[in-house]
């Protein structure tokens, strides 16, 4: 992913929470809290409410 000074964002590796899959993310994780790859977190996130 690129930004509009041209550096790229730092990504993190990770192993899923969930499945156990490896990934990336774009944040460094918290060992306190799961992390979830692409997948799993959209079946983790919280649903919205569309007002």
């Amino acid at each position: 992913m690129k930004y509009d000074r041209g550096s790229e964002r730092k990504m993190y590796p990770i192993v899923c929470a969930d499945c156990g899959k490896e990934a990336e993310v774009p944040f460094k994780p918290d060992s306190d809290r799961p992390v979830y790859c692409r997948d799993c977190y959209q079946k983790h996130r919280p649903q919205r409410d569309n007002y």
